[in-house]
């Protein structure tokens, strides 16, 4: 008598067939299916002409059955519910996607432009420092923006 095994699909004991010492799915009904659906994967994987013959009699059976998935969804409603849901929340995931990278793409496109902004605003201001009459109004009537202004020019990167 062989031993009990664990099903490689759903993980319940089960005693394989004398005949196929090497079984490693139960005889439920799901559990073939699953044995079935993982040996057409890895046999499509490996075999590019099975791989190619699937395909083309999926393309067949497309042709002779057009309509199949508008009526199945009609008759279906709650397949076609769920499957909206599952279509917004993938829309909703792509969204923040392209957001998140829209944010970023923005950055890197007006980094340069913000970096020349800065650098002319800095030369602006050291010009207007030079000016002595300018420091003296600043000094006596915008004391906090003249400083402000002094540790602009002093900048030498963007760094800082």
């Amino acid at each position: 008598m062989m031993e009990s095994k664990r099903c490689a699909a759903c993980g319940q004991a089960f005693r394989p067939r004398p005949q196929v010492p090497q079984q490693c799915y139960c005889p439920a009904p799901a559990c073939q299916r699953e044995r079935r659906r993982s040996w057409q994967l890895a046999k499509r994987q490996s075999d590019p002409d099975y791989h190619d013959n699937q395909a083309r009699a999926q393309r067949a059976w497309h042709k002779r059955n057009p309509d199949f998935w508008r009526e199945y969804r009609r008759t279906h409603p709650q397949y076609r519910e769920r499957n909206r849901a599952q279509q917004r929340e993938r829309n909703d995931r792509r969204r923040e996607r392209l957001i998140a990278k829209m944010d970023v793409s923005m950055v890197e496109q007006t980094n340069g432009q913000d970096v020349l902004n800065l650098v002319l605003a800095r030369g602006y201001l050291a010009k207007l420092l030079e000016n002595k009459q300018v420091v003296r109004y600043l000094k006596q009537r915008q004391p906090e923006v003249l400083a402000e202004f002094e540790t602009i020019v002093q900048t030498v990167s963007l760094e800082q």
